[in-house]
């Protein structure tokens, strides 16, 4: 059986940005499952704000950039969403990068993982974020990942400070596996429309 396939959506364009850390971890965590897991950095990506979705332009015609992004999206089995929170909600960088797409996440599950410098772990994002992956067609699974005080829970490489991190995470990386190979089987029978 193909490795799943699994885009780590990463949400901060911060030069000091500490997020990066957690989004690290999740990538290395899936591919230590067996999946695909390839991070999608907006640092790297350097979408424009959004003015045209990808679907919007004539095909053949989008940015390079989107039609990468486009192609990955379309493989996915579901989506890793690392988010920090800004005033209370989610980053902008972040919601430009998705907002970029539509169709490419539909039927498809969503794992959200929030983090902050301080204690709350931005849980008030991942609230928001369900609303907002859900009128995009994801599904979000039940349980969360926060993690608070981002910049002293990993190394820079991702590498978490507690070794029980890893097995704390179990619970959530089970539940995310559980729905993507669920609704990827339910996908191969066909959708609604």
């Amino acid at each position: 059986m193909d490795p799943l396939v699994v885009p780590v959506i990463y949400g901060s364009v911060r030069t000091e940005r500490q997020g990066i850390r957690a989004a690290r971890f999740i990538v290395r965590e899936l591919q230590r499952r067996g999946m695909e897991a390839v991070l999608v950095d907006p640092m790297v990506e350097r979408l424009p704000l959004l003015d045209r979705m990808y679907k919007e332009f004539e095909k053949g015609q989008a940015p390079e950039v989107l039609e990468k992004l486009a192609s990955l999206f379309r493989r996915a089995d579901g989506f890793a969403i690392v988010s920090g929170e800004y005033n209370h909600g989610i980053p902008p960088a972040l919601k430009n990068l998705l907002d970029h797409f539509l169709e490419e996440y539909f039927w498809r599950p969503a794992a959200i993982v929030s983090y902050s410098g301080g204690r709350w772990g931005g849980v008030r994002a991942a609230v928001q974020l369900r609303a907002c992956l859900g009128e995009m067609g994801m599904v979000t699974i039940p349980s969360t990942l926060p993690f608070a005080r981002v910049g002293d829970s990993f190394a820079t490489d991702g590498t978490p400070s507690d070794a029980k991190t890893p097995s704390y995470a179990t619970e959530f990386f089970d539940e995310f596996v559980w729905y993507m190979e669920a609704l990827k089987s339910k996908r191969a029978q066909g959708v609604p429309y």
